[in-house]
Parts: structure tokens; sequence; C-alpha cells
């Protein structure tokens, strides 16, 4: 284990998360992962872009990411390399105001949900997501 609660992606024999979270604000990084651990899923929280993508290696990849843009220095750089690394279907980009549109997000492939929006309903979508793989 981690200091995120996952496994370490340098052990290299964990199993890969069903979720990795990238938020940089603690608050909501903190009460999304709970959450998703309450729908029964396997989670690591990051609050940097280099630490979620130490969680995104060939062969132990997470079902879902969820990046939320808030607070990202350069978001659309983080997801121009997201989408080279992951499904874009399989990511969720929760958008801000003054962050990233979201049709940018959408036109990248990913899944843009934009704020405000209630935790339940992202926990929901991708709990369903990670569920019917």
């Amino acid at each position: 284990m981690n200091e995120t609660g996952g496994p370490d992606p340098a052990s290299g024999s964990a199993a890969a998360p069903d979720v990795v979270l990238l938020a940089v604000d603690w608050q909501p990084r903190a009460l999304v992962r709970a959450q998703l651990i309450e729908e029964g899923l396997e989670v690591v929280a990051t609050d940097s872009w280099p630490a979620m993508r130490r969680h995104l290696r060939p062969g132990s990849k997470p079902t879902v990411a969820i990046v939320d843009v808030k607070g990202l220095p350069d978001p659309a750089a983080v997801l121009r390399d997201l989408k080279v690394l992951m499904k874009p279907d399989r990511v969720f980009v929760l958008t801000a105001a003054g962050t990233i549109a979201a049709t940018d997000v959408e036109r990248l492939g990913f899944r843009a949900l934009a704020r405000p929006l209630a935790i339940g309903d992202l926990v929901e979508t991708v709990a369903r997501t990670v569920r019917g793989k």
C-alpha cells in the first residue's frame, strides 16, 4: 500500500485499482474517494499528474480514471497525455469555470462533467462503468 491507500505502482505486483482519481484539492478528492469506496470500488487518489501517471502503466491500468481539472497548472497538457495512456471513454473529466470547456473535453473523446455536479451522480456513473467492464 502507498500513502493514497492504494497499491504501490512501483512494486509491480499489485493488481490495478478500479479507479484512479486526480484532484488537487483534498476535500473533493477525499469525498469522491470515500463515496467510491463505499460502492465497493478500489480507488487510488492522487493530487498531481505525475502521481496519477505512475498508476497508468501498461498491463496494470485502472478501469476508469477521474480527473478534476480545478487547480491543475495545465489541464490541457494533462488531457493530451492522458488520451495516449487511457481509452478516452474510460476517463471522466470534472470541469470548472475558468479551466477548460466541457466541449473541448468532449472533443478529445473524454466524458465531461461540468460543475456544479452531484457527487452521487458521478459515483453512480463511475460504478456502472467499472462493473460493465
